[in-house]
């Protein structure tokens, strides 16, 4: 079947129905190889890993390596291929962080964060979606306010294929109480502080702090609460990305 955004439209309301584990299962009966899902090794999408460990375990599971990962994210994903017998692949920038420095100068990140994030992340996972008929991601609408506008099932115009979200209206407490009944490790760094992992230099401890909800800590100092993958798009094929310096290379 040949999905468009027509065909995401005329069965979202059947779709979403189901439940998060039923609609995980359709996944990956319908789209087989043709379906990635992304991990950021946070905690929904670790709940993510262990139903598709048990229902489909040579599906593609994928994060972006931006070289820029703390030791304790990488320590996570080690521990969870051993204990669900899934591999990760790693998806990397185009750019070196040396080269990085060199083009744009160093410390990207602390001066202008939207081009970094877009040349290590929303580059490499663009690529990595090549050729791919949908992925899924572990957003919740709690997350922010452009995750609060996604759907549990919805066609990704930057991208152009099908895109799954299957724990969208699902809580943290929810999410917690099921790993926790399953056995399941998160990420050392939520037990000191941080709301939610990404990169080191992006990430803050952010006890006390409200504004932000779970999103609190990530690029302090700065309007910006997304990294650019689950941006809603300002028009067709934009996403709102800063201009696309580097992609040549």
């Amino acid at each position: 079947m040949n999905w468009t955004p027509e065909t995401v439209a005329a069965r979202r309301s059947e779709l979403e129905a189901l439940s998060a584990e039923e609609l995980v299962e359709f996944a990956l009966e319908t789209f087989g190889d043709g379906l990635v899902l992304a991990t950021s090794f946070g905690p929904q999408t670790i709940l993510l890993m262990d139903w598709i460990a048990r229902l489909r375990p040579q599906t593609e599971v994928f994060y972006l390596d931006t070289g820029l990962l703390f030791e304790e994210t990488h320590a996570l994903r080690r521990e969870l291929e051993q204990r669900l017998g899934i591999r990760t692949r790693p998806v990397t920038p185009l750019l070196s962080l040396e080269e990085q420095a060199e083009t744009f100068g160093s410390e990207l990140w602390s001066r202008d964060p939207e081009p970094c994030c877009f040349l290590r992340k929303v580059l490499p996972l663009r690529r990595q979606l090549q050729g791919k008929q949908a992925w899924m991601s572990g957003i919740r609408a709690t997350q922010s306010a452009d995750r609060a506008a996604a759907s549990m099932i919805e066609w990704d115009e930057t991208n152009g294929l099908v895109k799954l979200n299957p724990l969208l209206d699902w809580t943290r407490e929810q999410i917690d109480a099921r790993l926790e009944a399953r056995g399941l490790p998160v990420n050392s760094l939520l037990k000191q502080g941080y709301r939610s992992v990404g990169c080191r230099p992006c990430t803050v401890r952010a006890d006390g702090q409200d504004e932000g909800g779970e999103r609190a800590g990530r690029w302090a100092g700065f309007a910006k609460t997304e990294c650019g993958l689950h941006r809603r798009p300002t028009r067709p094929g934009t996403a709102g990305e800063p201009q696309p310096v580097g992609e040549s290379r």
